[in-house]
């Protein structure tokens, strides 16, 4: 199986990877620090991966993503699954500031993973056969003033992936939406962390088992399902007295 992973520095990639390589899929990888990105392949490929490619990927370069994907697919043939995984959490903050960190946040989050799917639908579609995965995130399931910015690039690429996975659903092509909550990676280096975070692994072997069981929509941990469903219960009238 050949599988592109955009984003393949982010932990919860570079877990997964592990994971695949470890079942003997040939990877392509796509991310900005590609000095990184090499060690990651030497690893890869050591932990038994059929083969090991890399290309630099800028999230914030929109117009490049349609010749991005075309270089892509020339160089790999066909692509039998896609991890889109890259991402940055916005800093609330900041973006209530300054526009262009508004704007800037909604590219990286959701803008990027639109034009990448858009040139990614296509090869599927066409190909007829095989999968996508992508990190969103339960904080696009409601809006909280300690993080409304990410949660509107999230929620928003959760609707994408819904109207992409009805699309594609007749051209026998999985679209799987993945809500992690909170996982401990550099990116919440500065979180004080609890009961309720999971390890990228933890989410990795979630990701793994949904691609193979052909789910759509998967919270991990499993139990976040539970608490975003109380979340969203939760009167707007009373929700906006909370400080969440």
């Amino acid at each position: 199986m050949k599988i592109l992973v955009i984003g393949a520095t982010s932990a919860i990639a570079t877990a997964c990877s592990r994971r695949f390589a470890a079942q003997g899929h040939a990877l392509y990888l796509l991310a900005r620090d590609t000095e990184r990105l090499d060690s990651i392949a030497q690893d890869l490929r050591v932990r038994g991966a059929a083969s090991v490619s890399c290309k630099a990927f800028d999230a914030r370069d929109i117009e490049g993503m349609d010749a991005l994907i075309a270089d892509v697919i020339a160089d790999a043939g066909v692509l039998d699954r896609v991890l889109i995984a890259h991402g940055t959490l916005c800093e609330q903050k900041d973006c209530e500031r300054s526009v262009s960190q508004s704007i800037e946040g909604l590219k990286v989050n959701l803008l990027s993973t639109v034009a990448l799917l858009t040139s990614l639908a296509n090869h599927f579609e066409a190909q007829r056969q095989g999968a996508i995965a992508v990190i969103s995130s339960v904080a696009g399931d409601r809006g909280r003033q300690s993080n409304y910015l990410y949660g509107t690039a999230k929620g928003g690429l959760s609707v994408f992936l819904q109207g992409l996975r009805n699309r594609l659903a007749r051209s026998g092509v999985q679209v799987l939406t993945v809500k992690p909550g909170f996982v401990d990676t550099p990116m919440t280096a500065s979180f004080p962390k609890g009961p309720l975070w999971a390890s990228p692994a933890k989410v990795a072997a979630d990701i793994d088992r949904a691609l193979h069981k052909q789910r759509n929509v998967i919270y991990t941990p499993g139990f976040w399902a539970l608490i975003m469903l109380v979340i969203k219960s939760i009167p707007e009238a009373f929700f906006k007295r909370l400080s969440l």
